[in-house]
Formats: structure tokens, C-alpha cells, sequence
């Protein structure tokens, strides 16, 4: 069943995106042209396994965690790895503008 998601680019321009519900985030990203990663980890990343942290990305409404990564980043306020995502309908995503990973920031924008 098809799901909508507004992702919002580092440079304010907004994108609605429909894809499959369950999908992971990061594999939607990159098929509509949306890298999550920063501008040095576009070649050098883990390629979706969730151990580099290169892909994260600030949503609206973040669901509960269920990687050990995210559980932290929740916690600490870093970025949600969207490799460890799965697409929700009615998602709101931000991608960041980083070189490596994200900021650590209460507030961005998303809230």
C-alpha cells in the first residue's frame, strides 16, 4: 500500500514522495534523487547497515526506536539514521545540511 512523505532539503525546498509503506527511508531517499548524506559520505558510507551514522536525518514525528543507534540518538537529540526507517504515511522528513553527520540541536525547524 502506497504511502505519501514530504522531505524538506537542507535548502528549504520541499519534495512530496510517495512510496511503498514499510519501505526503508534511505532506499526512497536516494530513488528520488534526496541523498541523506553529506557530501563526503555519498561514496563512502555502510551502504544502509547502520553503522556509519552518515545518513541521518530529523523527522516531525520520530517513532519509537528500535536500533541501538537510534535508541541513543533519540536520547541524546542526534539525527535518526533513515536506513534504519521504515516509511510511515504522512512521514516529514528534513534532511540536514552536515559534512559528516548532524548536529546535536533541540530545535530545527521540525518541530
Amino acid at each position: 500500500m502506497p504511502a505519501t512523505l514530504t522531505v524538506e532539503t537542507p535548502e528549504g525546498e520541499t519534495h512530496d514522495l510517495t512510496a511503498e509503506r514499510g519501505a526503508v527511508l534511505r532506499d526512497v531517499l536516494l530513488d528520488a534523487d534526496l541523498s541523506p548524506h553529506g557530501r563526503y559520505a555519498k561514496r563512502v558510507n555502510c551502504g544502509g547497515r547502520g553503522i556509519c551514522a552518515t545518513c541521518g536525518v530529523r523527522l516531525a514525528e520520530p517513532p519509537d526506536p528500535d536500533h541501538w543507534h537510534d535508541d541513543l540518538a533519540d536520547r541524546f537529540g542526534y539525527p535518526r539514521l533513515s536506513c534504519q526507517l521504515r516509511v510511515r504515511d504522512g512521514m516529514r522528513v528534513k534532511l540536514l545540511d552536515k559534512r559528516v553527520w548532524g548536529s546535536r540541536q533541540a530545535s530545527d525547524g521540525m518541530e
